[in-house]
C-alpha cells in the first residue's frame, strides 16, 4: 500500500496531487530547486528536498537527486506529474530498480509511444488511422523535402520525439521548406536532444480532439470520453473543453473504441491521452479522424474530463499504481454537462505573446463554483527558469454556453498585478463569434489575432486615477481625508501640484496632478482632454478606491507598487509602468541596437561584425522560458558588433547587436 508519494515536479501540478494525496490519507514529499525555496508546492508537502540550482537540468531533471531524496524521506512511491521526467522511459526504470512504484505506465509503453514514427507504425498494425505522411528514418534535407513534395503541400514537419508544440513547423511552399526544417531540428534538439523529424500531410480544416484513456495492470481500459483542444496559437493549446462540441455518438464511440485498442497494443496502465486530428471541413463525421501521437501521461487539461466525469484522475492514477482494479468499468461511465479551461499565463499578448517575469505583487481570483489549479500565491516571482503559467481557471455548467460565460466572467474578475497576464486575451477568445458558435479548428485564433489582442484603451477616469496613485498624493487608507505627510512636497501659498510621468504602452507622458479638497483632484496632461479631469469623493479602504468623474460614482481595485499601477476596472486590467530609467522591451529595439526582451540563452547568432543587413532579416536566435525567439534588424545598416555568442545566458535589457549609427555610414 503507497504511503508517502514524492513529486517530482513543480508548481501547480504538484499542488494539485498533493490535494488528493492528502485526500487519500498519503504522505508527500516536495522536491524543489534554489529557485523555488518559498514555492507553494514546498510549502503544501508535508516534507521537502532541496535537489539543486534554479535551472531544470541541474535539479527537476537530475535522477540521482531524486532518487536520493526519496531515500531519505522513506517515500515508497514517485508522481513524476507531468513535463521533466514524466515520459522518460530512463526514469521509470531506475524509480523501479530503487524498490519504488512509478505513478505512471510501463518503461516499454512510454518508449512505444515516446517516438512518432515508431509509434504510428505500431498503430497501423493495430488498425487505428493514422495521418499520412513519412515517418521513416533518412534524415537528409533531400529526403525530407522530396517526401513533402510527393505529399503535397501544406506540410507540417514535427520532431519524432516529445510534444507541446516543440519541433513543429508548418510549411506552405517548397521554398520555405530548408528553413523550417532547419528551426525545427533546433527546437527539437533543445528540447528533447533529439532533432530527427517527421513529415505529414496538414488538414486544411482541422480539430485537435483528444481522447482520454485509463488502464490497470489486470488488462482492464477504458476511455473517459474526449477533449476538444482545437483553440490554439503555435500548436500550443490555449482554451480546452469537454466534451467536443457537435460530437456526433457514432464518432465518439469510434474514437473512443480507437483509443482504447491503441493503449491495449501497448499494455498501457495508468492515464494517457490519445491525440487525433480531426478533418472538420464537412463536420465531424466518424471516418474523418486520425490517430497523431498519445501522451503517457497525465495532461495539463484533465481538470476538465474530471468535471464531467465527476472523477479525481490523480486517485485513479495512484489506485493504479497500486495494483488496484479500474474503479469503474465502461458503462458506468457517464457524461455531465460542458467544461471548459483556460491557461493564464504571464505573456504578453499585445506583443506576440512574449513571455514575461515579475513578481506577482497582487493574485486574487475568482470564487464560486470556479475550479482555480494554482502553483503561485501573491508574491511569488515568476522567473525565466520555468514554464510561465500562472494558474488554470476552470468553470464548469450544464451547457457550453453557460460555462463559456461562466469562465469569460470569472477571467474578468481574475486580478493580477506585478506581471502582464493573457487574461484579457482569454475573456475575448471565449466571446467570439466563431468560438462560441463552436465553428472550431486550429487555425481560428491565427485568422482573428488582431481583434483578439486588441489594445484596450484606459477610461479617462481610470487614467486619471493611475495617475492620482502615482503621485503619491492619496487620500488616506480608510477614507477621503488627506494629510500633509500622505501628500508630500507641496506649494506653500497655493493647493498642492506635482508632475507625474507614467508609462502607457511603452511610451512615457506626462501629467500634473493638484489637489482641490479633501478628497478633489484635478488631472490633466497628455491623453486627457484640455482643462484635464476632476475627480471628486476619492476614498480608499486597501486596495479598493472609489470616486466619481462627471457625477458618476465608480469602484475598483487599484495595487501600486514601486514599478507600476495596475487598475482592475469592469472586468479588464489597466497597468501603467513607473519610468525607472531608459530601457525597452522591444525585440528590435529599434535606431543602432538589438536588445534582449527578457532572460535566456543564444542558441545561434547569424551576422558578423561588417555585414550588411536588411531591416526586418534575422540577427540572433535565442530561447526564453521554453520558446524560440528571432530577433531581427531594427533597419537597414552594416553590423557594427555581435556582442554575444552562441551559448550565453543574457538578462533582459542586454545590447546582442549593434548597427553603424546611421550618421557614420552617411
Amino acid at each position: 500500500m503507497i504511503t508517502k508519494i514524492l513529486i517530482a515536479n513543480r508548481g501547480e501540478i504538484a499542488c494539485r496531487i498533493i490535494r488528493t494525496a492528502r485526500k487519500m490519507g498519503i504522505a508527500t514529499v516536495a522536491v524543489y530547486s534554489e529557485a523555488d525555496a518559498h514555492a507553494l508546492h514546498v510549502e503544501m508537502a508535508d516534507e521537502a528536498v532541496l535537489i539543486g540550482p534554479a535551472q531544470a537540468s541541474e535539479s527537476y531533471l537530475k535522477v540521482d537527486a531524486i532518487l536520493e531524496a526519496a531515500k531519505r524521506t522513506g517515500a515508497d512511491a514517485i508522481h513524476p506529474g507531468y513535463g521533466f521526467l514524466s515520459e522518460n522511459p530512463e526514469f521509470v526504470e531506475r524509480v523501479e530498480k530503487a524498490g519504488l512504484i512509478f505513478i505512471g505506465p510501463s518503461a516499454k509503453a512510454i518508449r512505444a509511444m515516446g517516438l512518432k514514427d515508431a509509434a504510428k507504425a505500431l498503430m497501423e498494425k493495430a488498425n487505428v488511422p493514422v495521418v499520412p505522411g513519412y515517418h521513416g528514418e533518412a534524415q537528409e534535407l533531400v529526403v525530407l523535402a522530396g517526401k513533402a513534395n510527393e505529399i503535397g503541400f501544406p506540410v507540417l514537419i514535427k520532431a519524432r520525439a516529445g510534444g507541446g508544440g516543440k519541433g513543429m513547423r508548418k510549411v506552405d511552399r517548397q521554398e520555405d521548406f530548408p528553413a523550417a526544417l532547419s528551426s525545427a531540428r533546433r527546437e527539437a534538439k533543445a528540447s528533447f536532444g533529439d532533432d530527427r523529424v517527421l513529415v505529414e500531410k496538414y488538414v486544411a480544416t482541422p480539430r485537435h480532439i483528444e481522447i482520454q484513456v485509463f488502464g490497470d495492470k489486470h488488462g482492464n481500459v477504458v476511455h473517459l470520453f474526449e477533449r476538444d483542444c482545437s483553440a490554439q496559437r503555435r500548436h500550443q493549446k490555449v482554451i480546452e473543453e469537454a466534451p467536443a462540441p457537435d460530437m456526433p455518438e457514432d464518432m465518439r464511440a469510434a474514437m473512443g473504441e480507437a483509443a482504447v485498442q491503441a493503449a491495449k497494443a501497448i499494455d498501457y496502465a495508468g492515464a494517457g491521452t490519445v491525440e487525433f486530428i480531426v478533418d472538420a471541413s464537412e463536420g465531424l463525421k466518424a471516418d474523418r479522424f486520425w490517430f497523431m501521437e498519445m501522451n503517457t501521461r497525465l495532461q495539463v487539461e484533465h481538470p476538465v474530463t474530471e468535471l464531467i466525469t465527476g472523477l479525481d484522475l490523480v486517485e485513479w492514477q495512484i489506485r493504479v499504481a497500486d495494483g488496484e482494479v479500474l474503479p469503474l468499468r465502461q458503462d458506468q461511465l457517464s457524461i455531465n454537462g460542458h467544461a471548459v479551461e483556460a491557461r493564464v499565463y504571464a505573456e504578453d499578448a499585445e506583443k506576440g505573446f512574449l513571455p514575461a517575469v515579475g513578481r506577482l505583487m497582487h493574485l486574487a481570483f475568482p470564487g464560486g463554483d470556479i475550479r482555480i489549479d494554482a502553483g503561485v500565491r501573491a508574491g511569488d516571482e515568476i522567473t525565466p527558469f520555468y514554464d510561465p503559467m500562472i494558474a488554470k481557471v476552470i468553470a464548469h455548467g450544464k451547457t457550453r454556453a453557460e460555462a463559456l460565460g461562466k469562465l469569460a466572467g470569472a477571467l474578468g474578475r481574475t486580478e493580477i498585478a506585478g506581471t502582464v497576464t493573457n487574461t484579457a486575451f482569454l475573456a475575448r477568445l471565449c466571446r467570439d463569434a466563431d468560438f462560441a458558435a463552436a465553428r472550431l479548428d486550429t487555425g481560428l485564433i491565427d485568422r482573428n489575432i488582431d481583434s483578439l489582442t486588441e489594445r484596450a484603451a484606459a477610461p479617462d477616469a481610470i487614467l486619471a486615477l493611475a495617475v492620482l496613485a502615482g503621485s503619491g498624493m492619496v487620500p488616506s487608507r480608510n477614507g477621503p481625508a488627506v494629510s500633509v505627510t500622505e501628500i508630500g512636497p507641496f506649494e506653500i501659498w497655493g493647493a498642492p501640484k506635482r508632475s507625474v510621468r507614467l508609462e502607457i504602452h511603452g511610451t512615457e507622458k506626462t501629467f500634473q496632478v493638484e489637489r482641490q479638497g479633501a478628497a478633489s483632484w484635478r488631472i490633466s496632461g497628455e491623453r486627457l482632454a484640455p482643462g484635464g479631469l476632476q475627480l471628486d469623493a476619492v476614498g480608499r479602504t486597501g486596495n479598493d478606491w472609489s470616486f466619481s468623474a462627471g457625477g458618476v460614482m465608480q469602484r475598483c481595485r487599484l495595487v501600486s507598487s514601486s514599478s507600476e499601477v495596475a487598475i482592475f476596472f469592469e472586468g479588464l486590467t489597466y497597468r501603467f509602468g513607473k519610468p525607472q530609467g531608459k530601457r525597452t522591451d522591444d525585440l528590435a529595439a529599434g535606431g543602432d541596437q538589438v536588445i534582449s526582451a527578457m532572460p535566456g540563452i543564444i542558441k545561434q547568432v547569424l551576422v558578423a561584425k561588417g555585414q550588411d543587413v536588411k531591416s526586418g532579416e534575422p540577427l540572433v536566435i535565442m530561447e526564453a522560458m521554453k520558446m524560440e525567439m528571432t530577433l531581427s534588424a531594427p533597419r537597414d545598416g552594416v553590423v557594427a558588433e555581435v556582442l554575444v555568442t552562441v551559448g550565453a545566458q543574457v538578462t533582459d535589457g542586454v545590447s546582442l547587436v549593434m548597427l553603424e549609427s546611421e550618421a557614420d555610414a552617411a
